[in-house]
């Protein structure tokens, strides 16, 4: 695979420095001259695009150029006898074929330019594809990263928890019960902090599918996370500017139209073909025996230019049943672009509401956040004066833990939401996964 500086550059950093942490950007680069899935879109693209010249060629002259050699010995028997006639022929030939009037290969030339289209379109899906696949892997990491922090830090508190239940019981200000809620607790995370590393492992080993490199330490989200609404408040005007420049519906749109001369093209089969046709030819005989008898050499030249009509009559049936096979693929991608229509309406909304939802979950979040954290320091009070129990500790540890898991997931997913909101619309571009990156710290 061919990387560029640029991608060469990147991957050599993340290689050769693991200790620093990299963004969301170096990550992205890095995928740009790695991933498989994209490197095969743009080769495809690059197939796609020797549609256009190979379609013209329908319409350019075609020219032959044939030679021959070749001995004859030839014996003719004659009532009287026989004879045998013995000479060397040799020739070369130049042909030319120009297309006059052909319906089917003005259709295959327009066809073409519609295979283009669909192949730029197809390239550009990939490339808001591996946007998107970089950033949820990216924040798959932060997620199954942040679990393991938490569930860590959870680990730690019920350890203390235990602890004080144990000695609690031994000088009997409580009870066995104590202890074995505790108990319980702890044995439960210790489960948990395995599930959540192995996870953060398998998360890692995705993100490097794309990348082809352990991209090591990931930034994290800083602490002020900036949200901002979408704009247009209306997401009419988003499912409007969708249908018009999602790229999904692009190509739908490009292969009703490439179905739809795929007719036309099967329809020229009944039509008459028109072609100016122009041969030159030189044979030479150099010569021979006829009856043992010598006789000299003779050069022929030939020049031919004339106009050949040529009407189909009938084909076996097959040219009906091309049109009827055509007209079936027509119908199915009349349908198809419906269906595409339709997603990209429902995918819009989706985004759109995950972007505006998002913002409001994240928000209620960090104020639960603080509850949660009051709750706890209350807990921990009202258990030191005897008024709350090793267990409402435990259960307000748990919360806290719990709200801080849900928002970093809800910042991920607001994040993860504007990307694909501007996919969804067809605009989202490199400038989109930067001002991402700036959310990082």
């Amino acid at each position: 695979m061919k990387l560029s500086k640029l991608a060469l550059s990147v991957l050599l950093a993340l290689a050769a420095n693991q200790s620093q942490a990299v963004d969301l950007i170096e990550v992205y680069q890095a995928a740009q001259g790695q991933d498989a899935a994209f490197a095969s879109a743009k080769a495809s693209r690059q197939a796609g695009q020797e549609k256009q010249s190979q379609g013209r060629s329908y319409l350019m002259p075609s020219v032959n150029l044939t030679a021959n050699s070749t001995f004859n010995d030839i014996n003719v028997q004659f009532p009287t006898g026989s004879r045998d006639l013995r000479y060397n022929n040799s020739g070369y030939g130049v042909s030319l074929v120009q297309p006059l009037f052909r319906q089917q290969n003005w259709m295959a030339y327009s066809s073409a330019e519609m295979q283009v289209v669909i192949s730029e379109a197809q390239y550009q899906a990939a490339q808001h594809d591996l946007i998107l696949r970089v950033a949820q892997g990216y924040f798959d990491v932060l997620v199954a990263k942040d679990n393991v922090q938490l569930t860590e830090a959870q680990k730690q508190a019920i350890s203390e928890q235990l602890e004080q239940a144990k000695r609690n019981f031994e000088v009997g200000t409580a009870t066995i019960t104590d202890t074995y809620e505790a108990q319980a607790r702890y044995d439960l995370i210790l489960a948990q902090e395995i599930n959540a590393q192995s996870n953060l492992e398998v998360k890692k080993r995705a993100l490097q599918q794309i990348t082809n490199v352990s991209t090591g330490e990931l930034r994290q989200l800083g602490q002020e996370l900036k949200l901002e609404t979408p704009q247009p408040l209306d997401v009419e005007k988003w499912v409007e500017d969708a249908q018009l420049h999602n790229v999904q519906i692009t190509i739908a749109e490009a292969a009703a139209q490439l179905a739809d001369k795929e007719v036309s093209r099967t329809l020229g089969g009944h039509l008459p073909t028109i072609d100016l046709v122009a041969n030159y030819a030189m044979n030479s005989a150099n010569g021979g025996t006829f009856n043992g008898t010598g006789y000299g050499a003779a050069d022929t030249t030939s020049k031919v230019v004339g106009v050949q009509l040529n009407m189909p009559l009938f084909q076996g049936g097959a040219t009906q049943s091309k049109y009827r096979e055509a007209d079936a693929n027509r119908e199915k991608a009349k349908q198809d672009l419906e269906n595409a229509r339709r997603s990209v309406a429902v995918q819009t909304r989706q985004a759109y509401l995950g972007v505006a939802s998002g913002i409001a979950q994240v928000k209620a979040l960090q104020q639960a956040l603080k509850s949660s954290e009051s709750l706890l320091e209350a807990s921990k009070l009202g258990q030191g004066v005897g008024v709350r129990t090793n267990l409402d500790v435990l259960n307000a540890q748990q919360q806290l833990f719990s709200t801080r898991r849900d928002l970093y997931q809800a910042e991920y997913n607001y994040l993860i939401s504007r990307l694909r909101l501007k996919a969804a619309v067809g605009t989202l571009t490199d400038e989109d996964i930067k001002g991402v990156n700036q959310a990082l710290r």
